[in-house]
């Protein structure tokens, strides 16, 4: 690699961004598993509880129920997503602010699962938001930043690519 072309991947805040998002999804994970009780719920609002929970599958516990080999699949996907990830903000323009947060926050995102699933063999959850009867499945930080991730490519692509140039 060039000492110019090395200086400017060194210089995109995208690792910054992507390690940010890790480390804030595995603190707050050991936190949960230290202050909560297994399946417990601690109410914080009228609509959210933090509940400790361990999701062997993938979202909406998509294959939670096999025997253990989903945790491979998982984390070869999780693994080779992030290094597509890694591949396209690397060939990211500096100005594409845009996509480089979207894209940084999935990686982050994806590596902070892929974490649990190589130590654990679960993702650990504990963000529990519910109405009523009705309650979403529980997540954490790293769904979150893949949440927004995605929402930010998506509004990109369907509102910021769409305007009059």
């Amino acid at each position: 690699m060039e000492k110019e072309s090395r200086a400017e991947w060194i210089a995109v805040p995208w690792p910054a961004i992507a390690l940010s998002v890790l480390m804030l999804d595995q603190v707050t994970k050991v936190l949960a598993e230290r202050l909560l009780d297994y399946m417990v719920p601690v109410p914080v609002l009228p609509v959210l509880n933090l509940t400790l929970s361990y999701n062997p599958g993938a979202a909406f516990s998509f294959l939670g129920d096999a025997s253990g080999w989903q945790r491979w699949l998982f984390s070869g996907f999780a693994f080779a997503i992030s290094v597509f990830l890694i591949a396209w903000l690397r060939r990211l323009p500096a100005g594409e602010r845009w996509m480089t947060w979207s894209l940084s926050l999935l990686l982050g995102g994806a590596i902070g699962n892929l974490v649990d699933r190589l130590v654990h063999g679960h993702v650990i959850d504990f963000i529990h938001v519910y109405y009523d009867r009705w309650h979403y499945p529980i997540f954490n930080v790293a769904d979150m930043a893949i949440t927004v991730g995605v929402g930010m490519i998506l509004f990109h692509a369907f509102v910021l690519d769409r305007r009059p140039r």
